[in-house]
């Protein structure tokens, strides 16, 4: 008889929950908990303790755990990292704090820049240079790199960045002060700039650098800790981390470049919902991600999500691009505002109802809760409007107060308005959903695509609340929230293959490329990224994806280029010019004729087979209305006052069982709200098709 296959473990630590999702043969467990901000690894192994206990699977049955976390993300956020310095070229100890020299926000006099991740004291000038060509203009003055180690100890340094001019050329003066430093300052974590982002740039690769030593501390003491609870419970499986790439990387990896490890939670959302376009055949996807802390948005064309090599953490100015602290690494694009179940709602100075980005978190939560929050939340709001069961909130296991709730809602936005509790509600649902279709309008104008005729996937423990409504004002017909949605990123961990990308700063003219140069460059890159993703997948074939960065000669920025699989010959100038234009033609609608083209930098991402996928959703033809298992109140937004409703509980509906709307749909991580412009109905998978109830939905006024 075969023996079953080991249970496979995903973990999300999010701002608000940490969600668990188990598979074990053909079953899928799932739980929520309370992320423990003070103690997150004990907030993880009392979720597995429960997903396990429920599933009736013993820990040695587990054979692997994937984990992401936002914990990099919220120490960046928060300031909360490490004692962290910055030894660089003698004479730019500056350029983290001059950055790009422009302003985000052209006529604010009060505009708020990002601080720095290191006090201007412990950024210390290095005397040496390296010209752009990595050759050698001023040798490393390691006497005076003796004097700031002293500095350094006596400052109680814990992590040291170290990003030197050009040392994406050269990396040899980095690599001898790190040797030297490894030597006299024995315990202090040291990140090198040319190893976590060799390339052009030194504002970007020194922020880079800089934030992966904030944090590499705090991250590896936190890995460290979970993986010794994890053993002791029994849980001696590989443990590997979810990237911002959408990737899977090992233990060791995470800790070195823990900067890797931010945005790891919305990537996971990505890959299931690029799953779940493959599963359907659906080639236009909009991915909608909500949360307790955030809400994300991503575009997904061909069943693959749009990938950059630059974001930015900690926006200052209304999640306004250009007012956060950019990091150079692989990332899945995708646009995310501050609109989750504990943004924080508020009336301003203009007398308007404003949501967010301030949170509630986990600790003191929304204030129905009960656990000492007062002001009220965009989950109060739902509470009020019928949306959210108070008994069977986050599968029962927070029983939510309805009175705490309104009193929130009434003190802070009805009394200052002149509103009943119920329309003040609405209003803030309304101003997170604005919010978020603005967001997704903008991110789609901002890739040059559109909205119209995509499918809207929605996942999270608060999007399938928002989700009809959305797509009312987004104009869109067909909403699929899929199977497991209120632990969505946490199903996605399961689905991301092994992977690693390298990139490198090699500037080249098309005219004037040479194939074989190239080509050695692109093997020595394959290796190192091959070597990493071998650690966690030690057999098995790895698919090898490479791009360029490209742009006309002159131009300040570059757009990213697939390159063809095989080696480059001769014809590659022609090849990738070809594949250059088209991509900026689908951004801009135009070429530059007569302009040359150039290569400003490499990628390459070596990644293993992704796991198998459960059985294909196949949407069926709707039947007769199920039996309802209950009525509730929900507020209606045409008429602005409450109706008794439909409630349905989710596992018990049939495959291709029609429910008109308005309806509620519950299951016990989340509740999908069904307006009176949809009808909904499950699939053979147990997914929830929302499809316009007349043509094309319209917003409800």
């Amino acid at each position: 008889m075969t023996p079953p296959a080991p249970a496979r473990l995903a973990v999300d630590i999010g701002g608000t929950f940490t969600d668990m999702v188990l598979e074990h043969g053909a079953r899928r467990t799932t739980a929520k908990v309370l992320t423990r901000p003070e103690a997150p690894a004990r907030g993880v192994l009392e979720g597995v303790r429960r997903v396990l206990a429920e599933a009736g699977v013993a820990p040695a049955a587990v054979g692997l755990i994937v984990h992401g976390t936002t914990l990099a993300t919220n120490a960046i956020v928060e300031r909360r990292g490490a004692r962290t310095a910055l030894l660089t070229t003698e004479g730019h100890r500056d350029s983290i704090e001059i950055a790009f020299e422009n302003r985000f926000a052209q006529y604010d006099v009060f505009i708020e820049k990002p601080a720095p991740l290191v006090a201007r004291p412990l950024r210390l000038g290095v005397p040496e240079r390296m010209d752009a060509q990595g050759r050698v203009r001023l040798p490393l003055d390691e006497t005076a790199l003796a004097d700031i180690a002293a500095t350094l100890r006596r400052e109680a340094v814990e992590s040291v960045a170290i990003g030197f001019l050009h040392s994406y050329a050269n990396p040899a003066h980095e690599q001898r002060a790190a040797a030297l430093l490894a030597e006299w300052l024995p315990g202090v974590r040291l990140t090198l700039s040319a190893e976590v982002c060799p390339e052009m740039r030194e504002y970007e690769r020194f922020s880079t650098a800089v934030a992966n030593a904030y944090v590499q501390p705090l991250m590896a003491r936190y890995l460290e800790e979970l993986t010794g609870l994890l053993h002791a419970e029994g849980l001696s499986c590989p443990l590997l981390l979810m990237t911002s790439g959408g990737g899977l990387t090992t233990l060791e990896t995470a800790i070195r470049y823990p900067v890797r490890l931010v945005e790891s939670g919305p990537a996971g959302g990505a890959i299931l919902a690029a799953q779940v376009a493959r599963e359907l055949g659906r080639d236009r996807i909009l991915s909608f991600d909500m949360g307790g802390t955030t809400a994300k948005i991503c575009l997904i064309d061909d069943g693959t999500p749009l990938a950059s090599r630059r974001f930015e953490v900690d926006r200052r100015y209304r999640f306004l691009q250009g007012s956060g602290l950019p990091l150079r690494i692989p990332a899945i694009e995708m646009v995310e505002i501050g609109a989750g179940g504990g943004s924080i709602a508020a009336v301003d100075a203009l007398a308007r109802v404003a949501v967010g980005p301030e949170s509630a978190g986990a600790d003191p939560g929304p204030a129905c809760y009960d656990r000492g929050g007062e002001r009220p939340t965009v989950t109060d709001a739902n509470l009020l409007l019928g949306r959210i069961d108070p008994e069977g909130f986050a599968g029962g296991s927070i029983a939510l107060t309805p009175g705490r709730a309104e009193a929130a809602v009434r003190t802070a936005v009805a009394a200052p308005l002149g509103l009943e509790a119920s329309l003040a509600a609405f209003a803030i649902t309304e101003m997170v959903e604005e919010n978020m279709a603005n967001a997704a309008r903008v991110h789609a104008v901002e890739r040059g695509t559109e909205l119209a005729g995509r499918t809207l996937v929605a996942f999270g423990g608060s999007a399938p609340l928002h989700a009809a409504r959305l797509a009312e004002k987004l104009g869109i017909d067909e909403v699929v929230i899929p199977a497991g949605a209120g632990v969505g990123s946490a199903v996605g961990f399961l689905r991301a293959p092994i992977a690693f990308e390298v990139a490198r700063s090699r500037q080249v003219v098309l005219d004037a490329l040479d194939a074989e140069e190239v080509n050695a460059l692109l093997a020595v890159m394959a290796a190192e990224a091959e070597a990493v993703v071998r650690l966690g997948a030690p057999g098995g074939p790895i698919r090898l994806r490479r791009a360029a960065d490209m742009r006309y000669v002159g131009q300040g920025h570059e757009i990213t280029v697939p390159l063809p699989e095989a080696p480059l010959d001769a014809g590659a100038p022609a090849e990738l010019r070809r594949r250059f234009e088209a991509a900026y033609t689908a951004l801009f609608a135009r070429t530059i004729p007569g302009l040359a083209v150039e290569v400003m930098g490499w990628s390459l991402t070596a990644e293993s087979p992704a796991p198998p996928a459960p059985p294909a959703s196949t949407a069926m033809a709707a039947t007769t209305a199920p039996a309802a298992a209950g009525r509730r109140r929900l507020f209606d937004p045409t008429t602005a006052a409450f109706i008794e409703v439909p409630v349905y509980w989710r596992a018990t509906l049939p495959p291709g069982a029609a429910i008109a709307g308005p309806a509620v749909i519950a299951e016990a991580e989340t509740t999908t709200v069904v307006t009176a412009a949809f009808t909904a109905a499950l699939d053979a998978a147990g997914a929830i098709w929302l499809r316009a109830a007349h043509g094309t939905a319209k917003e409800s006024h």
